[in-house]
Formats: structure tokens, sequence, C-alpha cells
């Protein structure tokens, strides 16, 4: 539905504010969510720091599903890095997917500047991904655990609950939690030197 950007950025509930949101841009080779590029420049009119991501088919290619964010994601200063969502085997064998993944991380790198961060669930990554992208940043999602998400490495953002509630927007939402300091947070959005 249609998102009320500025009461977005007002929002402080016990002492918690919302310090990044992260927008879904695209999804395999063509899909493109619709509200996309109203949110990213609400968001960005509004100073919201912000970063857009893509749902990942696996066995598709990576360069033609890097294509399609490419096309759609403004490549512009102060931006997070671009997020690959990989929550699905879709029968195909690990070694495959992975190989596709890795060509869209290098895409996407080259492209924006920026080491694209991985985003998927504990489980997922523990049974496919564990050892084969150690340079790339973590998102972990993993639910209804108290203090930290269950995996063997170092995570940048913990999804820790999918019923969110944010003012300005109708229904739940994910609410993530960033593994450091604000000096930590803008260097993430600093190009990685060529």
């Amino acid at each position: 539905g249609k998102i009320n950007w500025p009461m977005v950025k007002s929002m402080e509930s016990q002492h918690v504010k919302i310090g990044f949101v992260f927008i879904k841009a695209t999804e395999g080779y063509s899909l493109v969510d619709k509200s996309f590029t109203d949110n990213w420049f609400q968001a960005g009119l509004l100073g919201i720091p912000r970063g857009a991501y893509h749902f990942f088919i696996a066995g598709k290619s990576g360069a033609l599903q890097a294509r399609n964010f490419i096309q759609h994601v403004p490549k512009e200063q102060g931006i997070l890095p671009p997020v690959v969502d990989i929550e699905q085997q879709y029968g195909v064998a690990p070694s495959i997917f992975r190989k596709q993944l890795q060509v869209m991380l290098d895409t996407l790198q080259a492209y924006y500047h920026l080491r694209p961060i991985i985003y998927t669930y504990a489980s997922f990554y523990n049974d496919y991904l564990e050892g084969h992208f150690d340079n790339y940043p973590l998102w972990v999602a993993h639910y209804f655990e108290l203090k930290s998400p269950r995996t063997n490495r170092a995570w940048l953002f913990w999804q820790h609950s999918e019923q969110g509630h944010v003012y300005g927007i109708k229904r739940n939402v994910d609410f993530n939690v960033f593994s450091g300091d604000s000096a930590d947070f803008k260097k993430l959005m600093q190009p990685l030197s060529e």
C-alpha cells in the first residue's frame, strides 16, 4: 500500500526511531516492485538512509538479475549497499546457484562500488552459503531469538521480527538492527577504493 513517509520518519516509540530502510526493488529477470520508484524518492527526500534489495531466483542468470536491478536502482552517493535476498533453492544444486549469486554480487559491486550485502535466513545460510561468501556482509533473518541470530559468523544486520508496526505503514513490516555504531554505519555508504 501507500506509505506515509513523513510519518515513518517522525516515528519514535520507546526511544526507538527508524534509522534506515531497505526497499524492495526487483526480483528475477524482469519484475520491478510497482512502488519502488515512489518509495525510493520519498525516503530520499526526507533524508532517511536507504538501500534497495533484489529477490534472487536460484538457477537464473546472475548477470541478467543484476541488470534488472541496475536498470531500476539509481547509482547515488550516500545510499546503502545493494542487497541480494536469497531464501529458496528452487531445487537447484547449491553449486549452481552459488555460481550465479557470485556473478550477481560481482556485477553489482562493479557498478555501485559498494560491497553488496547477502540477505538470507539463518537456516538457509547454514545449509547452503556458509564458508562460501565470507567476504560479503551478512544480513540474517532469525526470529524469536532474544539476543542474536544463531549463525557461526559475524552479521551486519539482523532481522529479528516480521511483526513490526511503523507509523505511516498499514501492514506489519520486518524489523532489523545494525551491528555497529554510527561510524560503522557511515562507512557502509562510502564507495570502495578502486
